[in-house]
């Protein structure tokens, strides 16, 4: 629980808000304060539209994957019917979670304390020796329900039974990756990373081509220039960083994804919807960072290599999708050697706000879009 305010001074949030030349970053406490990340958990990550899956990992009847998402143990199921619902995994009895693996497939979800079962749609089909409670039906049990859109491919979440649509928030931004036709993606790898930084600072750093300068002055930078990245206005939720490539795409490795324009085959884009739903393509594959925020300073990362189906299928493609992971693993190795230095500077005393780069157009894109919602468009008090 929190006590509804944003403590943060009035001074600070005042600079975040002024126009990109003259805006200034959040105050070091906006990432590492607890009651700043409670506020978040309650006003954004409870309220927001988050996704926890793609179809391709759900791909037959009673397939499933169990996770918190803030507190709240859940599983996506691809029912027996067809459909793809997200629900509690508690037990309607006495709260034990029915789902101990984080993936798998059943046709049953057997609470392991007193084997109260459920179906696939979450529809509670046995309880044993209940006979003598009054008034109790297993037909009237199901596990609570989460609101739940497949948008291009991925399994879209939000905790809030009351949440408006997500398709129509992000039109424009469906739009600007239609040629890559996202749906038909699957994951072919996964790289697992846990990390004591903010969920912010991932984001920012995957939002600006700034760092290549530095962090990637020998890998980025030479192929997609820092003064070139570029970044558009947005209508809604999302922002995009667009890095022309120095070069053509080269020769070798995954095959491009049919239908791109020359652009589209070399140039590097990484896209944010907020708060945290963070992709990067170019030209052969979607890299999809899945964030898990723990605490103010803790986050679990997932990053996904996705390609079309059709170069899934490919019967070299563990070899290559291999060495796209090694690649991949290589770049967020830079990533996090600068991420733990930036963590460690915002937890020093002296640490104050920064100026923004013109460069950094999409941090100042986010920093607005916090701000509405922590604040509910208003100065905190």
């Amino acid at each position: 629980m929190t006590d509804g305010r944003l403590h943060l001074s009035a001074e600070a949030l005042e600079r975040v808000r002024r126009p990109l030349k003259q805006a200034w970053t959040l105050p070091p406490a906006a990432y590492t304060d607890e009651s700043v990340y409670a506020l978040e958990v309650e006003r954004i990550m409870r309220r927001s539209w988050l996704p926890v899956a793609r179809v391709d990992q759900l791909a037959a009847p009673g397939d499933y994957l169990a996770f918190d998402l803030f507190g709240q143990p859940m599983m996506v199921v691809h029912g027996a019917d067809g459909a793809i619902r997200a629900m509690s995994s508690v037990c309607l009895h006495r709260a034990a979670p029915v789902v101990a693996e984080a993936k798998g497939r059943r046709s049953l979800f057997t609470c392991p304390y007193h084997a109260w079962a459920y179906d696939t749609a979450g529809q509670l089909v046995r309880a044993p020796l209940m006979d003598g409670a009054s008034g109790f039906a297993e037909r009237d049990c199901r596990l609570p329900r989460f609101p739940v859109e497949i948008w291009e491919g991925f399994v879209m979440v939000n905790l809030d039974p009351g949440a408006a649509p997500f398709a129509p928030t992000v039109e424009t931004y469906r739009r600007y990756f239609a040629s890559y036709r996202l749906a038909d993606m699957v994951v072919v790898r996964t790289l697992d990373y846990a990390h004591d930084w903010n969920w912010k600072c991932l984001v920012e750093n995957f939002m600006e081509a700034y760092h290549h300068i530095a962090a990637h002055g020998q890998t980025l930078e030479p192929a997609f220039h820092a003064a070139d990245s570029r970044i558009p206005d947005n209508d809604g939720p999302w922002s995009i960083l667009h890095m022309p490539a120095a070069h053509p795409h080269a020769e070798g490795g995954l095959p491009l994804i049919e239908g791109l324009e020359p652009w589209q085959q070399n140039d590097l884009v990484a896209a944010a919807v907020f708060p945290h739903f963070l992709i990067a393509v170019q030209g052969s594959a979607v890299f999809w960072y899945q964030l898990f925020p723990r605490a103010a300073c803790r986050l679990d990362l997932r990053i996904h290599v996705c390609v079309p189906a059709a170069t899934a299928a490919r019967p070299d493609i563990d070899e290559l999708a291999a060495a796209t992971a090694e690649l991949v693993a290589l770049i967020h190795g830079e990533d996090i050697a600068v991420n733990d230095l930036v963590a460690q500077g915002l937890a020093a005393p002296a640490t104050g706000q920064g100026r923004l780069s013109p460069l950094e157009r999409s941090i100042w894109q986010l920093n607005q879009w916090w701000l509405d919602r922590m604040t509910g468009g208003a100065p905190a008090p």
